[in-house]
């Protein structure tokens, strides 16, 4: 299992402005991936959506799930981790889910921006995602597996 604390030294990669990449298995048993908003609380990756999107209910029948986040800079630095998704339903929007949203969401438009989302969402799903595997690669000290071979039998 991968502790919270390994996960929090990948700092570049959590505090990346851009969009997280979820994977997880839908009901249709076919494979999906989508980009969200997180934020990192120390322990869990924290997703929050509307409580009637599909991937609460996928969620629901089959936790596994799989992240990206990588950064725009050369060499790219990605994150890749594995886990578990637990989901329950919360009054209202949750703070998660503001906070994540700062990231994306202008400052200049935000007054607009809550107001909308509070108008909009009773409930929310609140998923919390803990990581069980987690590598990072940045082309400097990591390679993908394949590259990594690659590069050993060229040596050789």
């Amino acid at each position: 299992m991968v502790t919270a604390c390994r996960i929090s030294r990948l700092r570049p990669c959590l505090e990346f402005i851009g969009l997280t990449r979820l994977a997880y298995i839908g009901l249709d048993n076919y494979p999906r991936v989508v980009p969200v908003g997180y934020i990192w609380n120390g322990d869990a990756f924290i997703v929050c959506t509307a409580e009637e999107a599909p991937k609460v209910r996928a969620l629901a029948a089959n936790p596994r799930v799989a992240i990206t986040i990588d950064t725009d800079s050369q060499p790219p630095h990605i994150l890749l981790v594995r886990g578990t998704a637990g989901t329950e339903i919360v009054n209202g929007v949750p703070a998660e889910y503001l906070d994540a949203s700062k990231k994306y969401v202008p400052l200049e438009q935000w007054d607009a921006f809550e107001t909308q989302v509070r108008g909009l969402y009773k409930r929310m799903a609140r998923i919390s995602i803990r990581p069980e595997w987690a590598k990072l690669i940045d082309f400097e000290t990591t390679l993908p597996t394949a590259v990594e071979r690659l590069v050993a039998a060229r040596a050789d």
